[in-house]
């Protein structure tokens, strides 16, 4: 029997489990000079049925290139020169650069725009720390999402949006058993609905989830078919997963919830989230990482390279040569 492939560790404080995320958003909001949105929270309310909310055809999706080697550095979305740094080390540009956004935090054009500069496709994770699903549902936050959906508008170039990832782990309050799935289905469509409203025809909607736990004695992670908000709310699935062991391979980790993803959606799949733990040796899982999205078609991937709970970063001389060698022989983009 092989080891459950889930991407965080069993720490038994729930706060204290994962933080990838967390604990680098927290960073970044130490460290930026930012002035959140204000939010007109209009009354209370019960969260609209997801039944009930439908939308006549798909989100509009913008034209994108690809394959992708992505990148979230720990500077973004400060700056962009550790991107600059990490290319070039590898030998290679990033031609897909991600952050995190809390709720209510506004777009960061300026990223954006270097993005745009270094020739780089955006992927912004809209996580909705601290704020109820219920109420972004019910349209408490429709000012909010009017303000982001009129900024990425204004940035007119194609983007890729996601909303509240790794909804099938137990790590985050809108996440498995702190959430309903029907609340947080209801949130997504209401907030894609806003965004199509409001003219932001340039975003492509990614839905984003973790690797499945295929531990039969585990199951800590399960099946996201409850999470999923219907072809005409999604354009890519995102796929979040590390290497955690040197026993793991691309196969075993991501297999089963590419298996389980195409019983819901044959839309292009993107490794959204990755690294290796030092423990799993990383100059050979980065040669199977490449590998396995060239065997598997998908999208492309983004390396996430921070040291939080693991060191996930690229910072030895091995490391970085398996890369450089990789990314040699990695397809040009797709016009």
């Amino acid at each position: 029997m092989r080891p459950a492939v889930s991407t965080k560790p069993p720490i038994p404080r729930p706060a204290a489990r994962r933080g990838s995320h967390r604990r680098q958003k927290t960073w970044v909001r130490r460290h930026m000079a930012i002035v959140m949105c204000a939010v007109l929270v209009i009354g209370g309310g019960a969260a609209v049925a997801a039944d009930r909310l439908i939308v006549l055809s798909r989100p509009v999706q913008a034209t994108l290139k690809g394959p992708y080697l992505g990148l979230y550095q720990r500077t973004s979305p400060i700056s962009y020169a550790g991107i600059n740094q990490f290319a070039q080390s590898v030998g290679k540009q990033p031609n897909l650069v991600s952050y995190y956004s809390s709720w209510p935090e506004p777009f960061q054009a300026r990223f954006a725009t270097s993005a745009t500069r270094h020739g780089a496709t955006l992927l912004v994770q809209i996580n909705p720390e601290h704020v109820s699903l219920a109420a972004i549902a019910s349209g408490q936050y429709d000012a909010y999402l009017r303000s982001y959906a009129t900024a990425v508008r204004s940035y007119r170039r194609p983007i890729i949006l996601s909303f509240g990832h790794e909804m099938n782990g137990k790590w985050y309050s809108w996440g498995y058993t702190h959430t309903p799935p029907a609340t947080f289905v209801a949130a997504w469509r209401h907030i894609v609905q806003q965004f199509r409203k409001h003219g932001a025809s340039n975003v492509t909607w990614m839905w984003t989830i973790n690797i499945m736990d295929l531990d039969p004695q585990g199951g800590i992670i399960p099946r996201p078919t409850p999470w999923w908000p219907g072809r005409s709310y999604v354009n890519w699935v995102g796929l979040d997963g590390y290497y955690q062991k040197s026993t793991w391979t691309f196969a075993s980790m991501f297999g089963p919830t590419i298996k389980e993803v195409r019983t819901l959606t044959r839309d292009p799949i993107l490794i959204a989230e990755t690294g290796v733990a030092p423990a799993a040796g990383k100059p050979a899982k980065i040669a199977n990482l490449f590998a396995g999205v060239r065997a598997y078609g998908l999208r492309g991937f983004v390396w996430f390279d921070a040291d939080t709970y693991q060191d996930w970063r690229i910072n030895s001389p091995a490391d970085f040569a398996a890369f450089r060698q990789a990314a040699k022989t990695y397809p040009r983009p797709r016009s």
